[in-house]
């Protein structure tokens, strides 16, 4: 549970956030809550300029209030608080949620689903999982209203990695998913609260990170207390989403609502080129993490085991194995596309 102090110090931190209304406000003005699974520092560039803009345009008639990470509740129940009604509106993939839909295993960072940032949004608008999340969703009284792509997935680690047996034994902070995937490779996923990881870090409580690409290592304070960075990834971008409480969406009019759909879009936009130049920008000009590969032929049983992990999945579910047959399609896809789609 969020403790009294934790909660006085995120209101506090949170104000500037909720502050982005600068009307005065009307008394029949619709005030919505809305926390993102994002700290202050990383929300900076993944939501509050989304939400200042929806704030500033819909003016008297709609505020959003919102907050970080675990600032009114955990992250890990954030779908219950938004079910409940308790918070309006979330940020977050499926996987950090603790969402209870059969989709929930694809969120966040589901195994070399996708290679590049751009994969995430025609998965979701061409290749039908637009559809499959909207259903899931809508049985258990939430909207899901958008999804986009975020960073990809990179480890950021004490010690370098540059061999499959350099990850045995090490303890890794990130999404369940990745966690449980990672597990065969000797990894031992750490689940902590977002705000504690940087001091976790230092005190030897984790060995390592993989919840993000350099940039947010950067932004938000990871690659001060990581030395190495491994160039490898286990998914080449983040699948997050924003949802509703769906009483509170089916309340709204057509055009706010639409309003808060093209502010999610552009909030997508912002971060697909923020992410894409600062991982480049990053990795050739970031003074504090030295680079690391694991040579291609050793990481490719990696990429073939993230195959039979799809098949785990997949046997899971009905719905499972149509997400699953869903990356399978997209991805050989792009194979067959080639350059630039894919490489090699």
């Amino acid at each position: 549970m969020t403790t009294r102090r934790k909660f006085i110090q995120g209101a506090a931190v949170a104000a500037p956030a909720a502050a982005l209304a600068a009307p005065a406000l009307a008394q029949s003005t619709i005030k919505w809550r809305m926390q993102t699974y994002a700290g202050a520092s990383l929300a900076a560039e993944v939501i509050v300029p989304a939400i200042k803009m929806f704030n500033k345009i819909a003016g008297d008639r709609m505020q959003i209030e919102l907050f970080f990470a675990d600032q009114l509740v955990p992250t890990g129940e954030l779908f219950q608080a938004m079910q409940r009604g308790t918070i309006d509106a979330v940020q977050s993939d499926d996987d950090s949620m603790a969402s209870p839909t059969e989709v929930t295993v694809f969120g966040g960072y589901f195994p070399f689903g996708s290679r590049y940032s751009l994969d995430v949004p025609v998965l979701f608008n061409q290749y039908g999982l637009n559809e499959i999340w909207d259903e899931e969703y809508s049985k258990v009284g939430v909207k899901h209203i958008s999804a986009g792509a975020w960073d990809p997935c990179h480890f950021a680690t004490k010690d370098p990695i540059r061999s499959l047996k350099d990850l045995e034994g090490k303890r890794i902070f990130t999404f369940p998913t990745a966690g449980r995937f990672l597990t065969q490779f000797g990894v031992v996923p750490v689940n902590l609260p977002w705000e504690d990881i940087e001091v976790a870090m230092q005190t030897g409580e984790l060995d390592g990170i993989a919840w993000s690409g350099i940039t947010e290592d950067y932004t938000v304070g990871w690659a001060d207390v990581t030395n190495y960075f491994l160039t490898n990834n286990i998914s080449g971008a983040w699948a997050g989403s924003f949802f509703a409480n769906m009483e509170r969406w089916n309340e709204l009019p057509d055009d706010l609502q639409t309003l808060f759909r093209v502010c999610c879009d552009q909030s997508h936009y912002h971060r697909q080129w923020w992410y894409w130049g600062g991982e480049a920008d990053l990795r050739v000009n970031g003074p504090k993490l030295e680079l690391t590969t694991i040579p291609d032929e050793e990481w490719a049983t990696v990429e073939a085991a993230a195959q039979d992990f799809w098949e785990e999945i997949a046997a899971e579910s009905e719905t499972k194995r149509r997400v699953v047959d869903i990356f399978k399609k997209y991805n050989a896809d792009m194979v067959k596309a080639g350059r630039p789609y894919r490489y090699g």
